[in-house]
């Protein structure tokens, strides 16, 4: 392959690796997907795509859609114990976020509701929401007609924003303090104002520290109150299962404050929280090292603030 067509490529590699990331939920998957569609431009006849844009969209986004389809794909999303790889603010993979809609789309909240959409709504609802296709277009990439394509996403807006149950987009810095109270109480042990500051539909979701077969889910602000408190308890167990005792730092993570738990520069645990009207709607604790591991490579490039806790 010449060096043109190799940087032709190149210069929509993060573009691509955002779509896939928004349709599949994983980094590592993006990458993947990615990569398969270098091999396919590689060898194809190149002299004859007028668009490579447009032809290694429609390339990625069909890499992706039977990703989904794949019985690997179905039977880890059914079996309960997926979600999706969070992301430091400033990752590439992030892509376009100039709007509410690019920011929202890729929000773990937003990506866990697209798991309930079809694999071909997912895709129209990324497509529309995250890059602005219009119809016509995203028609041709998924070989479905225009009208199709408007229905599409039409339901699937309409799941998810019955499913977010939420009112215009939150501040950056007040949702930092409400999470920064929040994990003060949580580490106090006052459990009557962790309850003050969840909704009253709240959800929390956890893979048990990296160690459940099952993602653990808990409701009720009673109960999620109570799993956040034990949560950060400090133990010698859970210290020796942090490999230290971390420190607490409070970060970005696809759009939203999260709580990172670090030992030695190495985060070993994330807890991000959905907030809305000044309370948190849900929280995603994710220890996993599997599906922390580029978060950790953009943390080693991280110059953080100070913890928000110091000594757990």
């Amino acid at each position: 392959m010449d060096s043109a067509a190799i940087d032709r490529f190149e210069a929509g590699r993060v573009r691509l690796a955002s779509l896939a990331y928004r349709l599949l939920g994983s980094a590592a998957d993006a990458e993947d997907a990615v990569q398969d569609a270098f091999l396919r431009w590689q060898a194809a006849d190149r002299e004859r795509i007028e668009v490579p844009e447009a032809w290694l969209t429609k390339v990625v986004t069909h890499l992706c859609l039977d990703r989904l389809r794949s019985a690997r794909a179905r039977h880890e999303r059914a079996a309960g114990a997926w979600l999706p790889e969070p992301l430091l603010e400033g990752d590439p993979m992030l892509g376009p976020a100039d709007t509410f809609e690019q920011r929202e789309s890729v929000s773990l909240a937003v990506l866990i509701l697209m798991e309930r959409l079809s694999p071909v709504e997912r895709a129209v609802y990324v497509l529309r929401e995250a890059f602005s296709y219009p119809h016509a277009e995203i028609a041709q990439i998924l070989d479905i007609t225009e009208s199709a394509s408007q229905q599409h996403v039409h339901r699937a807006r309409g799941r998810v924003t019955a499913e977010r149950r939420r009112g215009d987009e939150v501040d950056p810095a007040s949702a930092r303090r409400v999470v920064e109270e929040f994990l003060a109480a949580a580490t106090s042990g006052r459990t009557e104002r962790l309850v003050e500051l969840l909704t009253d539909d709240v959800t929390a979701v956890s893979d048990g520290a990296g160690l459940a077969r099952r993602l653990l889910r808990y409701e009720t602000r009673e109960r999620v109150a109570s799993f956040v408190r034990a949560g950060f308890k400090p133990t010698p167990a859970k210290r020796r299962l942090a490999g230290g005792s971390p420190v607490i730092h409070i970060a970005l993570v696809n759009g939203s404050p999260a709580a990172l738990a670090v030992v030695d520069a190495q985060v070993v645990g994330a807890v991000a929280f959905d907030v809305g009207d000044g309370k948190i709607a849900s929280l995603h604790g994710i220890a996993a090292a599997d599906r922390l591991a580029r978060l950790n490579e953009a943390w080693r490039q991280h110059e953080p603030e100070a913890p928000v806790i110091s000594a757990w």
